[in-house]
């Protein structure tokens, strides 16, 4: 499956949850992640996460989509992070 990623935390724990998913997808943008997950990894993932975020005042969003096949993407100004996906 295809995830994007993208959360709201306090400050304090910004950091950790980008370290956390920066282990399992591709940081493309500020509080933005994405890329290829099986379930158990994605499974993983939420687990790390419900360890660092506070859950009564952090959000983290996942998008899942099936596969990339009809995705397309566009950028307005400077694109951040995309540097990781090149082979």
């Amino acid at each position: 499956m295809y995830v994007i990623m993208v959360y709201d935390v306090n400050v304090s724990r910004v950091t950790k949850v980008l370290k956390v998913g920066r282990k399992y997808l591709n940081w493309v943008q500020n509080s933005v992640l994405e890329g290829e997950l099986t379930k158990s990894k994605m499974e993983k993932l939420k687990s790390e996460l419900r360890r660092v975020i506070n859950v009564k005042e952090d959000s983290v969003i996942f998008y899942v989509l099936r596969s990339t096949k009809y995705m397309t993407w566009e950028y307005l100004g400077k694109e951040k992070g995309r540097e990781e996906l090149i082979i």
